[in-house]
């Protein structure tokens, strides 16, 4: 058993999965180098590649099996393993260092892999809101974006029709749409229904929320069948995970290929990138050249590619002029709380949650951080936690589910982090990797700004708890706050090259032929969950490389 982290052994059954006749030398005549095989970089790959240009995916983990997906969800439902272990985390290769106030727990949530984060995700896809892209000047925090929510609408509708999300025009809070979610809602949980008690009464609106699952069927894809695992294996297919770009982007000629770690980026003296050198199971190092170059791999490993890519002319990192490549790191903070009632709540029959607030979003300012607040389908333990954690059985067991099932109540929300150029990814001094590279090293640092909103999004919370009856058990407050597992900041766009690693465009001031493609290009944060902003920012990428391949 590994602890909350990964253990230093190496990742379950590495060696007998992989397989040595699987071809991972370079593809001659490539127009395009894409790194990492996540949700990014798998929807880049598949528009380039339906364009009919050559293109080469690259990603440092696995090609996961889908047929194993149940004996993960049996091994997440299992005490005896941690979160890591369900999607092969841990050992060298994933070995991270903290710095800092703030200890950041980053392999608990992360996949290496092809699909990325969205193998494991909860599935939540809103847009961010209009302020959020002009914080600066309306809210007096942070920069403003160098592109407006205007820029990106429409390419948030087609995200959602790429994703495939449900969703309902419902929420009054909610950024202007231009057409209805590709499919209906999901409909209220039981326990919405309690709390939307609650909320009228205090005159709290209550919304549905979109999500990135199948309520009915899609792209040939099943509607959700109520596994309940959403986090961190859904063993049906019906949330989306990023497998269904790399499918189709191999579908239309490009390559893929697994287990590709990317040790450095190479250029040229005309500032262009000429090559991906990548690592390989049998030890070898490969070159894979292209004419474009896009890094999708995430808000970590992005920045510390660049790092590990330093050079005679770029001796403090790639794209590095600035000086902010691995700067302004951000997540979303938690904030929540929790207890009883005296009736059956139904908890954990849902895997995620249908409804929603964001009617204080809108109040943040200088002192108040933007927050959305969560009503949730799954608080206390399950029936099967319950039974595989304890020492009862027989009737003392069912005795027990019966007493201790079935009546918990909890809210959660996520809260937004203030851009700080002290809250960073650097590079390790004294620890390496599996390939002896310098790991990442998280400086994580929250401001007060975020610790005080916590504390107004808990009052919020607790006041609900109380109209509905609850005995409030437990407060996630400033104390307890840990993070979403949202990596942003950490290469932001810029108008002036000084501010920031990539323009808007999210091509890279410093290379003329290399794009970013991740959300550590945001500028700052919000507090949306990212992967919807992060689709359609892939999109814009995608048309933008195209556009300059093409020559128009």
């Amino acid at each position: 058993m590994s602890g909350p982290e990964g253990s230093d052994r190496a990742p379950v059954d590495q060696a007998a999965v992989d397989q040595a006749a699987v071809d991972r030398t370079p593809i001659p005549d490539a127009d395009v180098c894409i790194v990492g095989a996540g949700p990014a970089g798998g929807i880049v790959g598949e528009r380039l590649a339906a364009s009919g240009h050559g293109v080469a995916i690259l990603d440092a983990g696995p090609r996961f099996d889908p047929s194993d997906r149940l004996k993960r969800q049996e091994r997440a439902i299992r005490p005896a393993y941690d979160r890591p272990d369900v999607w092969d985390v841990g050992g060298a290769r994933d070995a991270h260092e903290n710095a800092g106030d703030r200890f950041y727990p980053l392999n608990h949530a992360r996949v290496k892999g092809i699909g990325g984060s969205t193998l494991h995700w909860q599935g939540m896809v809103m847009r961010l809101h209009e302020d959020d892209f002009n914080s600066g000047t309306v809210r007096g925090v942070g920069p403003d974006w160098p592109i407006d929510y205007a820029d990106l609408r429409p390419y948030y509708a087609e995200a959602e029709r790429e994703l495939g999300v449900a969703g309902a025009s419902d929420n009054p809070y909610a950024p202007p749409r231009e057409e209805p979610h590709p499919m209906p809602a999901f409909e209220p949980s039981y326990s919405d229904s309690l709390f939307a008690e609650a909320c009228e009464s205090l005159g709290i609106d209550m919304h549905s929320v979109p999500n990135a699952r199948n309520s009915e069927p899609y792209e040939g894809r099943s509607p959700c069948v109520g596994y309940g695992t959403c986090q961190p294996v859904c063993p049906s297919g019906a949330k989306y995970d990023a497998t269904v770009h790399v499918d189709r982007a191999e579908e239309h000629g490009a390559t893929v290929i697994d287990r590709a770690s990317v040790q450095r980026l190479e250029h040229d003296d005309e500032d262009r990138v000429t090559a991906a050198v990548y690592a390989t199971p049998d030890g070898e190092e490969h070159r894979q050249e292209a004419d474009a170059f896009v890094v999708a791999a995430g808000g970590v490993e992005t920045p510390r590619l660049l790092l590990l890519s330093a050079s005679d002319r770029y001796p403090d990192g790639l794209a590095n002029a600035s000086g902010h490549v691995g700067e302004f790191f951000m997540d979303h903070l938690f904030a929540g709380a929790g207890g009883t009632l005296e009736e059956p709540t139904r908890q954990n029959h849902v895997g995620f949650y249908t409804s929603g607030c964001d009617q204080f979003y809108d109040e943040a300012d200088e002192s108040q951080a933007p927050f959305k607040l969560e009503f949730f389908n799954y608080a206390g333990p399950s029936p099967v936690e319950m039974a595989l954690s304890g020492d009862d059985w027989g009737d003392p067991l069912l005795e027990q589910l019966r007493d201790g099932y079935g009546n918990h109540v909890a809210m959660g929300g996520l809260v937004e982090q203030r851009p700080r150029s002290d809250s960073r990814v650097t590079l390790a001094d004294d620890r390496t990797d599996d390939h002896g590279n310098p790991v990442p090293q998280i400086e994580w640092t929250v401001d007060d700004r975020a610790l005080e909103t916590i504390e107004r999004a808990n009052e919020i919370q607790v006041e609900i708890l109380e109209e509905l009856g609850a005995d409030v058990g437990w407060v996630a407050g400033p104390d307890a706050t840990g993070p979403a597992y949202h990596h942003m900041g950490t290469t932001r766009m810029s108008d002036d090259p000084e501010d920031g690693v990539v323009d808007p465009d999210c091509r890279t001031h410093d290379l003329a032929n290399c794009w970013i493609a991740s959300s550590s290009v945001f500028p700052t944060g919000g507090a949306m969950n990212p992967t919807l902003t992060i689709a359609a920012l892939a999109l814009r990428v995608a048309d933008d490389v195209d556009a300059r391949l093409s020559g128009s």
